[in-house]
């Protein structure tokens, strides 16, 4: 791809470089290792706290010595998704690059711009001749993505700036303000099995092709939660075939993940196949049409198992509990703002659900921009697995980041844009979790915005990045850096 904008093509390589380096959430430790090595290598200064953020201290230019230091903050981690077909090993292989007219994306696994983008931004940023700022903090966490682990780690006096530049935004024109808070729910049900009857056979029920996506950003396009479509189609085989044994079930891969591939092992009767078979193509039919907008290449197909692979089925009770208490959960949006129009306030993503160690393991993520309807649900949730035998865990999640609208640090940086670009910025608050909330309640004072390069479907396999929009973003930045003398 032919990319004009100088910068750009310079982040973008660093962004591969970036992209060569294993960096799932949890699993920080090798892309924070390349970090505090390229800091040494330009004799800048660094910092690595318990938990594995990264602190590099950038000097100010020539004339902006005595300004405050302002921190450039964006997360190590990524959600690591790929298509069912794709063989990548998230453990050691390369993002493979993939450019497709005006995006970048990646070969049948998520990309990984959120939020390596901002990692490559702000380095080549720090090396920059050209670029005139103050004292630089460049902060990058850990685990963002299951929990906000590193910006809740965050040691007082670990950064010193007042000012926070997140880079962790999706839209470009888009100023971020606040987000809502999250918390996660674990659910468990110890499980018995017992022998198949004699003549029944095991086949495997997948629910696949969904378009999944990002828990917060995209819960409100009422996209098909595979885990849901399993089961719906499950249970409604039960109606018919009462015989129907469940034997095992997994789906989803992340808490902020919508689901977009399941399965599950049944035992039925063999003399029973093709009919529970067309039973499938029928429920396979009622779901393309219900989801046609938005998942057009869902499938729900039925595959003999030509071996058991040492599997016994559950207990009939067993196999009823897990299907009333996935159908139960809730899943979607639950409230809408009484405040801003448009924004989700309250919602549950079921993100994952497998048989582990002879118990189901059901995990919930829900979101709120208020903190009381946070809980609210999350004793919902709780009630339910509670009723239904289960044990459920709830983490203790994070706050909302709530908008400042007379932030001084905003009115800039409209300014800015609109000498910059001749025209309005939107400025808005979002249903997604950002660590500014976090950071800012450890940094009293702080003053914070968040924006960012134009992102579509992270979390997702076919998350890509606007390449035209990394150099706006960049010339807004340099610009903004530069009224901050």
């Amino acid at each position: 791809m032919n990319i004009k904008h100088q910068k750009s093509k310079l982040i973008l390589d660093l962004f591969e470089e970036i992209s060569a380096i294993p960096r799932c959430s949890k699993h920080e430790e090798k892309i924070g290792a390349f970090l505090l090595q390229w800091a040494e290598k330009n004799n800048l200064e660094s910092k690595k706290d318990k938990v594995g953020n990264v602190l590099i201290k950038v000097p100010a230019s020539t004339g902006y010595e005595g300004s405050g230091a302002v921190v450039i903050q964006g997360h190590m981690d990524m959600v690591c998704e790929k298509t069912a077909d794709s063989p990548h090993d998230f453990t050691k292989d390369p993002i493979r690059f993939v450019y497709d007219g005006e995006w970048l994306k990646a070969d049948h696994t998520t990309l990984g711009s959120d939020n390596g983008i901002a990692l490559a931004m702000a380095m080549v940023l720090a090396l920059d001749k050209e670029a005139v700022h103050p004292p630089l903090e460049l902060l990058f966490t850990v685990d963002e993505e299951t929990g906000l682990t590193g910006a809740n780690a965050l040691e007082a006096g670990f950064i010193k700036g007042k000012i926070l530049l997140n880079v962790d935004s999706e839209d470009e024109g888009v100023f971020t303000v606040g987000c809502a808070g999250g918390r996660d729910t674990h659910i468990t049900l110890p499980l018995q099995y017992e022998d198949a009857p004699e003549g029944f056979v095991m086949a495997r029920l997948k629910a696949s092709g969904m378009n999944g996506g990002h828990s917060g950003i995209n819960i409100s396009d009422d996209r098909a939660n595979a885990i849901r479509i399993l089961v719906r189609a499950l249970m409604t085989i039960k109606s018919d075939f009462d015989l129907l044994r469940l034997a095992d079930i997994s789906g989803g891969t992340a808490h902020n993940a919508i689901p977009r591939d399941a399965w599950a092992d049944i035992f039925i009767p063999r003399d029973s196949f093709k009919a529970i078979e067309q039973m499938v193509a029928d429920q396979e039919a009622v779901f393309k049409h219900e989801f046609k907008q938005t998942d057009p290449e869902l499938k729900v197909s039925l595959e003999l198992q030509p071996e058991t692979m040492g599997k016994r089925p559950l207990k009939v009770a067993g196999g009823a509990k897990i299907f009333d208490l996935i159908i139960a959960l809730p899943h979607g949006v639950a409230a809408m703002s009484t405040e801003i129009k448009g924004l989700v306030e309250t919602s549950n993503n079921l993100a994952s659900a497998k048989i582990a160690n002879s118990k189901i393991e059901i995990v919930t993520s829900q979101r709120s921009s208020v903190m009381s309807r946070l809980h609210a649900l999350t004793l919902k949730i709780e009630a339910i697995a509670h009723l239904a035998g289960a044990q459920a865990v709830s983490g203790n999640g994070y706050p909302p980041w709530q908008p400042n609208m007379q932030s001084p640090l905003l009115a800039r940086c409209k300014d800015v844009y609109r000498k910059l670009f001749g025209k309005e910025p939107h400025v808005e608050v979002i249903h997604a979790g950002l660590e500014c909330g976090i950071i800012g309640d450890k940094n009293v004072g702080m003053d914070m915005i968040s924006f960012g390069p134009t992102l579509k479907n992270p979390h997702a396999p076919d998350e890509k990045i606007h390449v035209g929009s990394i150099g706006k973003i960049w010339d807004f930045l340099v610009e903004l850096l530069k009224s901050l003398k």
